[in-house]
């Protein structure tokens, strides 16, 4: 058995970053920015007001000064000359400051009336003008690559003239499960059979992390059908397999594939749940085999799915890992590295972990209702309440 950071390592060397491609900002929410976002003009383009008011000289619009109205600018319609002496231009909010101001005194600040507006608080320089370029300038690299872009970054790289980005290629996940005992929900069930439930989980959980499922479905416990998942894969970037990872009669992954083409990186992890897992290539293909008890599976794909698909995108891979204090004792851990069910929750800013009080890893139940998992080291001495904990976020 390896520790869970060396498999990591191992599972992410694999892996190199998929290739770029170009899409419309109106669909790029969500996906992984492969080059800089470049702006291709200032924003905002020239100095415009920030509040309603006149536009004037500061050194001319002191308290009690009256200056004529020459003119309007509207956001979108800039006064068309150049602001002479004792002259004041109309101004909104997001209008062009005229040439020749550098101040916009506030409309509650003035009297108007006849063509003429009367200054009752003086100018200040530069006071509620914001300066041409003041958000970003042109060739600013205003979103940077590596980045999964939110709808925040969508709307920034809109503001700098941007109508298309390069991004990485959605990595693609072929999963299949194996197993003879295996039904689809709402279908009828084998003697001694259960539900194969463990690839929708996966399929949302690959989806929001920026990749795409191939669903293989379910794989009866043959070697033409397990081995025919060489075939099936077509183009994927990752193969992952459920159940068949274990020591067995029926446990086929390995034996099956094996004649098509695969090899062995590594099999066995420390840990709990989830040590029958393998890792391996299908031809240039790496491939995954999680093992199939859903808990174990779920637990695995957030250890070791989750940053093959990070370092396909080029994203970061650091783990969700904070601390927080328990709630109750936990006993010493054995030789392999424990990820217990907790619920997370905060008092007085300080967060506090309570662990289930079972963790049968059957139970697909405590995970639902979990926001996290303790992390127990190997070794780890017993730990009392109060004492503080590593804790890998679930959502």
């Amino acid at each position: 058995m390896i520790p869970v950071e060396d498999a990591v390592k191992r599972i992410v060397a694999a892996f190199a970053p998929t290739a770029e491609e170009t899409v419309g900002i109106g669909v790029a929410a969500g996906r992984v920015l492969a080059e800089d976002a470049v702006a291709r003009m200032n924003q905002p383009p020239d100095p415009v007001s920030s509040m309603d008011g006149y536009a004037v000289r500061a050194a001319e619009a002191t308290a009690g000064t009256t200056l004529k109205v020459v003119g309007t600018s509207p956001a979108g319609h800039p006064f068309g000359g150049a602001l002479g002496a004792r002259e004041a231009v109309r101004i909104f909010t997001g209008g062009v400051v005229p040439q020749g101001a550098d101040s916009i005194v506030i409309q509650e600040d003035t009297s108007a009336s006849d063509g003429r507006v009367t200054i009752n608080a003086a100018a200040i320089v530069s006071r509620h003008i914001r300066v041409a370029g003041l958000d970003f300038k042109t060739g600013d690299a205003i979103v940077k690559a590596g980045r999964r872009l939110t709808a925040r970054d969508v709307s920034l790289i809109a503001a700098g003239d941007i109508p298309q980005v390069r991004v990485r290629r959605r990595p693609r996940v072929a999963i299949a499960a194996t197993g003879d005992e295996l039904s689809p929900p709402g279908a009828p069930k084998k003697p001694g059979g259960i539900v194969a439930s463990s690839g929708y989980a996966l399929s949302a959980m690959i989806a929001r992390w920026g990749g795409e499922t191939l669903d293989l479905g379910i794989v009866p416990d043959t070697a033409d059908a397990v081995g025919a998942i060489a075939d099936r894969a077509g183009d994927a970037d990752l193969i992952v397999t459920l159940g068949g990872a274990s020591v067995g009669d029926h446990d086929l992954v390995q034996k099956a594939l094996g004649p098509r083409g695969f090899e062995l990186d590594f099999w066995k992890i420390a840990m709990r749940p989830g040590k029958p897992l393998i890792f391996g290539r299908l031809g240039k293909t790496p491939l995954l085999g999680l093992p199939g008890n859903p808990v174990s599976t779920l637990v695995c794909a957030m250890l070791f799915l989750k940053p093959a698909i990070a370092a396909m995108l080029g994203t970061d891979k650091a783990d969700e890992t904070v601390t927080a204090r328990l709630t109750r004792d936990l006993k010493e851990n054995d030789g392999r590295q424990d990820y217990i069910r907790a619920t997370l929750a905060t008092k007085a800013g300080e967060r506090f972990v309570e662990p289930f009080a079972m963790q049968d890893s059957s139970m697909l139940s405590v995970l639902a209702r979990a926001d996290a998992l303790i992390v127990r080291p190997p070794r780890a001495a017993a730990a009392k309440a109060g004492e503080t904990v590593s804790v890998l976020l679930l959502e």
